[in-house]
C-alpha cells in the first residue's frame, strides 16, 4: 500500500471538510473493497476519511411504516435488529446473507451502496422496496439512485448518512450465491406494495441493478407462485462471465423469483 493519511471526523461536516482539504481523498466505510483495492496497488488515495461511528450515521429506528438505517450500521447490525427482522424481515434475511461473519461485522449498508458493486446484495433491497437514499446534501430515490456499474448519483463532496424504506406488505429476497465470494451470481428481491409488486434482480445486469418488469407484470395479475410461470426475463441484457452465461442468469431470475414469492405463502 502506498502511503495514505487516516482522518477520523467527529461529524459529517468534518468529514466532508477533510476530503476536499484533501489532493485525492475517499471515504472509507467498512472498506472491505478500498482496503482491498490499495492493496493490490490499484488505489492509492492521499487521505482517508473514516466515516465509521459517526454518531448520525449508526443505528436502525422504525417510525410507523418508515424504517431508517444509518449508512454506517453494519451488515452484522442489520441482521440481528429485532424492530427490523419485525418490519421488513426480507431485509435482515437479506444482510445474512452476505460474505461471512467478518465481512458482515466490518461492512456497512453505506459502503455497500456507495461502491454499488453489480453483484452487491442491497442495491436489491433499495430499489426492490422502493427506498431512498439520504445524503448530507439531498434524498435520492432508488429508481435515480443506480446509474451503472459502480456508478451512482452520489456528487463526489456527498455522502450516504442513511436510508429509508417503507414498510412492504410482505416481501422475501432470494440468492443465488458464488460459494467463494458470496456475492450474488444472481439475487431477486420480490416485495409486495402498496404501488403493486417489484421485482429487483441483482448479480445479473450488464448494467447493475434492475427491476424485472416482466415479472411484475406478471405478479400484477395475482401475487402467487402460479402467476409467475412461464414469465421470462430477456437474457440479452444480462451479463455473462466464467461463472454463468447470459441464459443461466435469466433462467435463474426466473426461478429465485418464483421461490420468494412461494416462501411468502
Amino acid at each position: 500500500m502506498y502511503q495514505t493519511k487516516y482522518h477520523k471526523p467527529a461529524s459529517v461536516d468534518d468529514a466532508i471538510a477533510a476530503l476536499n482539504g484533501a489532493e485525492d481523498g475517499k471515504f472509507l466505510s467498512g472498506g472491505q473493497t478500498l482496503l482491498a483495492t490499495m492493496k493490490q496497488r490499484l488505489a492509492a488515495p492521499t487521505d482517508l476519511v473514516d466515516l465509521r461511528g459517526l454518531p448520525d450515521m449508526v443505528g436502525i429506528s422504525v417510525d410507523g411504516d418508515t424504517v431508517t438505517i444509518g449508512a454506517a450500521t453494519t451488515h452484522a447490525e442489520v441482521a440481528a435488529n429485532a424492530d427490523l427482522a419485525q418490519a421488513i424481515p426480507a431485509l435482515s434475511a437479506l444482510a445474512l446473507l452476505i460474505g461471512d461473519p467478518a465481512v458482515r461485522h466490518m461492512g456497512t449498508i453505506g459502503g455497500s451502496l456507495a461502491n454499488n458493486d453489480p453483484a452487491a446484495d442491497y442495491p436489491a433491497a433499495v430499489l426492490g422496496l422502493n427506498g431512498t437514499i439520504v445524503t448530507n446534501q439531498r434524498e435520492i430515490p432508488g429508481e435515480e439512485y443506480f446509474q451503472g456499474l459502480f456508478t451512482t448519483a452520489l456528487d463526489e463532496d456527498e455522502v450516504i448518512t442513511a436510508i429509508r424504506f417503507p414498510r412492504p406488505k410482505r416481501a422475501s429476497y432470494q440468492k443465488f450465491a458464488n460459494p467463494a465470494s458470496r456475492f450474488a451470481l444472481v439475487g431477486v428481491m420480490v416485495a409486495e406494495t402498496a404501488d403493486g409488486p417489484r421485482v429487483a434482480v441483482t448479480g445479473a445486469g450488464s448494467d447493475g441493478v434492475f427491476r424485472a418488469e416482466a415479472l411484475e407484470a406478471a405478479l400484477a395479475n395475482g401475487f402467487s407462485d402460479a402467476s409467475l410461470d412461464g414469465a421470462t426475463v430477456d437474457a440479452a441484457d444480462l451479463m455473462g462471465d466464467i461463472h454463468a452465461t447470459p441464459e443461466y442468469r435469466a433462467h435463474l431470475i426466473a426461478v429465485l423469483a418464483k421461490r420468494a414469492v412461494t416462501a411468502l405463502g
